[in-house]
């Protein structure tokens, strides 16, 4: 099994797809994703686990190619905000109400 960082996952979609995602552009990129994120909610409500599982992978995808386009470090982003500690409430676990 691989394993990787967010970075290295992101670089790897960048890799594969930029020819294709650069000229998209971020809009289409954007509906590309959020129609994943339907896709993935119909497979939860169908209670799928392999369709859940590939709805996941693919709507990662997407979410690293809107980073992309951005030109946005997804991993940067991504730790900087949540750093081992809830964002609003700074404890691990959170504390919110």
């Amino acid at each position: 099994m691989l394993f990787m960082h967010i970075g290295e996952f992101q670089d790897m979609i960048r890799r594969i797809y930029w020819h294709k995602d650069e000229p998209r552009g971020i809009e289409r990129n954007y509906i590309h994703l959020v129609e994943e994120i339907g896709e993935l909610g119909r497979a939860i409500v169908d209670g799928d686990l392999e369709s859940i599982k590939s709805e996941l992978a693919d709507s990662l995808a997407w979410l690293a190619t809107v980073a992309n386009v951005l030109r946005v470090d997804l991993e940067e982003a991504t730790v900087s905000k949540y750093c081992n500690v809830c964002p609003k409430c700074g404890s691990s676990p959170c504390r919110c109400p």
